[in-house]
């Protein structure tokens, strides 16, 4: 396991600092802590960079975002699950992360799925809707092989899920996954989530947020692995790199999670990113330390042969 960026860098000092302010009691912390605003956000419209093409469709009861870039000169394709509390719906973040994927390998296609969130699509919805995107790729003639599972948040702990769920279902598991500060716990039983209370800038210092409101799992059982991944054996997962930050709330998720992939056999990649907190990958390129997770992502994106 590789620890990055002991020296947090000026910019990382600044940003830390006003995610604090942003979230202190006295302003709109708590609607930020709890989700609130992160169900009612609303953005300007999302301008696909030029020579690339969006498009948006429908599969079943979800919808799917595909980017396509000037050129293709790669035969995989990238899976992308974004995070948000799995109450939150796609936002231009994430839309940003696939322009991010598509430029690796000299081009790649990237399908972003826009899943049905909670409280009003509770689990499964989620979990049905990444199942029924992987089985339109599968359609167009992608082998699971050429999918790379890409998630941040509760993304990541979808894309877990998925794995665990086509294992499961007698299906063939993708072979590559890149996991940001995965969800994977959501008993919030990991150590980090008492040892970062005080810390984390984004979720500390409340149990009144959406790590603990349990709107997603609603009455299912929190340690079912489709739900909480953490509690599955990962028999037969990916090829896996892990990102995550040292004050977050959620580093024991990805920790407990590596620990259990590598009991399993797993190849996994795990980097924890000194002082850093909760999606700071957003914040490329502004935040070294964000360029530099980019950057290993795209090495290890790279060295997939196919």
């Amino acid at each position: 396991m590789d620890k990055k960026n002991k020296e947090i860098s000026l910019q990382a000092k600044m940003l830390r600092k006003c995610i604090q302010m942003a979230t202190s009691e006295h302003l709109i912390g708590p609607k930020i802590k709890d989700g609130t605003l992160r169900k009612k956000v609303k953005e300007p419209q999302w301008h696909c960079p030029e020579g690339y093409s969006f498009l948006r469709i429908q599969v079943k009861k979800c919808y799917v975002e595909i980017l396509t870039p000037p050129k293709i000169q790669s035969n995989m394709v990238v899976l992308q699950m974004h995070g948000g509390g799995y109450i939150g719906r796609m936002k231009n973040a994430y839309r940003n992360y696939a322009k991010e994927y598509a430029d690796m390998r000299n081009g790649m296609k990237v399908y972003s799925l826009d899943y049905r969130v909670a409280p009003r699509h509770p689990y499964p919805a989620a979990l049905h809707d990444a199942v029924a995107v992987y089985h339109l790729l599968e359609s167009l003639g992608y082998d699971s092989s050429q999918i790379i599972l890409a998630g941040d948040s509760a993304g990541g702990g979808l894309c877990l899920a998925l794995c665990a769920y086509l294992r499961d279902h007698g299906k063939s598991v993708p072979a590559n996954a890149v996991l940001m500060s995965p969800w994977t716990d959501l008993t919030a039983s990991g150590s980090s989530y008492e040892e970062n209370y005080t810390k984390d800038p984004l979720f500390g210092n409340t149990k009144e947020s959406m790590i603990y409101s349990g709107e997603y799992y609603a009455g299912h059982d929190p340690r079912d692995p489709y739900i909480s991944p953490v509690f599955d054996s990962f028999k037969e997962f990916p090829r896996m790199l892990f990102q995550v930050g040292s004050i977050e709330m959620l580093l024991s998720d990805t920790l407990d999670a590596v620990v259990k992939a590598k009991e399993a056999g797993c190849k996994v990649d795990c980097t924890v990113y000194d002082g850093m907190f909760h999606e700071f990958q957003m914040a490329n390129p502004f935040l070294p330390e964000a360029k530099k997770a980019w950057e290993e992502v795209k090495e290890f994106i790279e060295r997939i042969k196919e």
